[in-house]
């Protein structure tokens, strides 16, 4: 058995959902998991006490939380030393569009780089529009933004666009180069168990402010 993190930066919830998904499909394969949320992590917390470090965030105007950098800055050595992984929820992983894909893939290198992180792993995936969320101001900046990416300007309803298959696809890749890396044997399936939690409610909100 492996010992994962998983923390997380979020805003209205759906980086959250996604890291939730992440930790049952790796607890489901037998692992321990726990998720955090990177605005609230414990004084205590040591990532040497993991054995791998799977990190998400989501694109918020073109910046990913402030947040994760400061989680990646202050353990970049002990992320170095370990196999690690990299999601990003953005509206841009939310359109089949080359062109708004390699931007979204942008976000992701111009982030590498400036943390000098390097993850072996990395998933860009469709966010969330949460119109229901948005105060005012925020629902019109939305909309303008969607009428050109997705088209939903129905600020009456929510739009998911996470694609759930691709993101448990995600994880049991990661499991299993951890695995390789590790020299561990995959253990048997946990039947679902109940996986560790830590710094999110149990439902982990609705949403993200995706862009």
């Amino acid at each position: 058995m492996v010992s994962i993190l998983v923390p997380y930066g979020t805003g209205e919830g759906q980086t959250a959902r996604v890291a939730d998904r992440i930790a049952s499909a790796l607890t489901d394969r037998g692992h321990d998991a726990t998720t955090i949320d990177t605005d609230d992590l414990p004084s205590d917390l040591s990532v040497d006490d993991f054995d791998a470090v799977c990190i998400g965030a989501s694109i918020h105007m073109g910046k990913h939380q402030s947040s994760v950098r400061e989680f990646v800055d202050d353990n970049r050595d002990a992320l170095a030393a370990r196999p690690t992984a990299f999601f990003q929820l953005s509206m841009s992983s939310a359109v089949d569009d080359e062109e708004r894909r390699a931007e979204a893939a942008g976000y992701v290198d111009e982030f590498l780089e400036e943390t000098d992180f390097h993850p072996d792993r990395i998933g860009l995936f469709g966010g969330a529009l949460r119109y229901s969320k948005y105060g005012f101001v925020k629902r019109l900046l939305m909309k303008r933004i969607a009428r050109d990416a997705t088209g939903d300007t129905d600020t009456s309803r929510d739009y998911e666009y996470t694609d759930w298959h691709e993101v448990e696809a995600f994880a049991a890749d990661f499991a299993a180069f951890l695995e390789q890396r590790l020299g561990v044997a995959p253990p048997e399936a946990a039947g679902g168990g109940e996986r560790n939690k830590a710094g999110s409610d149990e439902n982990g909100g609705d949403g993200d402010l995706i862009e």
